[in-house]
């Protein structure tokens, strides 16, 4: 009698949990999905980062969003009102038709400054890109040929404080700027000229100057390039 009893209770259970199932399924068609008779078969995510929902902005209007931004608008203030970009100019260094690279470019706050100044050919690099103003590139191992820009322009002490490798930034940097060309180049106050200029064997340093950049207190390194293999220092 007992298992008679154990087999009806068995069987009404199955039979109440298929019914809900059922119930359940052709609901969440109709509550979860409006419109659609069956559930859609979405990809099962294989991390918590492709399950999450991201909005991605336009290059565009995140630059546009940056530039109304008081940080950016005080950055910009700071490069425009130094007189690196003065410095560069009465060196005849830096003109409307120069080609320049930005290393250790962030947002593009560089870019956007030499752009301001008439500079029309600015490319920014860092070692996360940041589009529109700058793209993906190690310093290490710069994607340019030999002589390609006019001036290289750092305005990021971290940018040569925390290179891996200095002498292979100095190098490339020399490389890749043509003969006669600048390197401008801001580092920590602390640091002796001469340690770092001792790092690019192919250029002298033509000027000197400690600059207030957004509140930090730098020394701006302006080498200019003589194209030879010889250190000039």
């Amino acid at each position: 009698m007992d298992r008679r009893v154990q087999r009806l209770v068995s069987g009404v259970a199955a039979a109440a949990a298929t019914v809900s199932l059922l119930y359940l399924i052709s609901h969440a068609s109709t509550s979860c999905f409006p419109g659609a008779t069956t559930l859609p078969l979405a990809r099962f995510p294989r991390t918590s980062c492709d399950a999450a929902s991201r909005r991605v902005v336009p290059p565009g209007r995140r630059l546009a969003k940056l530039r109304a931004s008081a940080r950016w608008r005080r950055r910009s203030v700071a490069l425009a009102s130094s007189s690196a970009f003065a410095s560069l100019r009465g060196l005849r260094l830096l003109a409307g038709s120069s080609r320049a690279l930005c290393l250790a470019a962030g947002a593009g706050h560089a870019v956007d400054a030499l752009r301001a100044e008439g500079v029309g050919d600015v490319t920014g690099i860092d070692l996360v890109d940041f589009p529109p103003l700058v793209r993906r590139a190690d310093p290490h191992h710069l994607p340019f040929s030999d002589g390609a820009f006019d001036l290289i322009f750092s305005d990021d002490p971290a940018g040569f404080s925390g290179a891996l490798f200095p002498s292979r930034f100095a190098a490339e940097a020399e490389r890749a700027v043509r003969s006669g060309g600048a390197i401008a180049l801001a580092v920590d106050r602390h640091l002796d000229p001469s340690a770092v200029a001792v790092l690019f064997k192919r250029s002298r340093i033509v000027d000197q100057r400690d600059l207030t950049m957004d509140g930090s207190q730098v020394r701006m390194l302006i080498f200019q390039s003589n194209g030879t293999t010889l250190n000039s220092h």
